[in-house]
């Protein structure tokens, strides 16, 4: 032994022999009654899953005029007092 117990005999890593293929999310843990509302969260996951990229962008932006209104209108408010 090498004492590395991080991969198995043949070489292979110990999370490639679970079948991952076939494993369901959280929602199959998920009470009845939460079901509602755990929909609602996997479209919200699927929504950053497919747009996330741009979303983000566009946050970022809106993020970047808002602060920069702030700052403008607080710089005139100082200017002007």
């Amino acid at each position: 032994m090498n004492g590395d117990d991080s991969t198995s005999s043949d070489g292979d890593a110990p999370e490639d022999a679970i079948d991952t293929e076939s494993v369901g999310g959280l929602g199959e843990l998920v009470p009845e009654p939460l079901l509602p509302a755990w929909r609602r969260v996997e479209a919200v996951q699927a929504f950053r899953a497919t747009y996330g990229d741009t979303y983000v962008g566009l946050l970022e932006a809106l993020t970047a005029v808002v602060l920069t209104g702030g700052y403008l209108y607080w710089a005139f408010l100082f200017l002007t007092q």
